[in-house]
């Protein structure tokens, strides 16, 4: 299965010329690389010019092949990384990429922007509930 996380790299914190997203890129490929074996998929780290969650500096997606995707916002390369790889292998282990916030770890509870279905997913249900 493909797992992409994206990150922003337009976005600036108010008031500053740093773009956090660079960062951020870098530290969460190095701690992904580094994490323990219970991280069943890879992940491709890049960036993207924007998401438009500017009131929201840093954004970051999850995404992955048939699963609903992910966008947070409020992330900071520093104090959210852990977080930030304990959704990774969170993620990597949900069969439709569903999950309730309550469910997910730290601060990504209360920094979701969006979920958004798997492209077909919503017709699929609205052809189930049809028959």
């Amino acid at each position: 299965m493909n797992h992409r996380i994206t990150v922003c790299t337009s976005c600036r914190r108010k008031g500053t010329e740093t773009r956090p997203g660079f960062e951020l890129i870098k530290r969460l490929r190095n701690a992904l690389l580094g994490a323990d074996d219970t991280m069943p998929e890879t992940f491709d780290v890049s960036g993207v010019a924007c998401m438009a969650g500017c009131d929201r500096p840093c954004t970051i997606a999850y995404h992955g092949t048939s699963k609903a995707s992910y966008l947070f916002g409020d992330i900071d390369p520093e104090a959210d990384i852990d977080d930030l790889v304990a959704f990774a292998k969170q993620y990597a282990y949900l069969g439709d990429g569903w999950c309730s916030s309550v469910d997910r770890p730290g601060k990504l509870r209360k920094s979701t922007l969006a979920r958004i279905p798997a492209t077909g997913s919503a017709l699929e249900e609205q052809k189930a509930r049809a028959s």
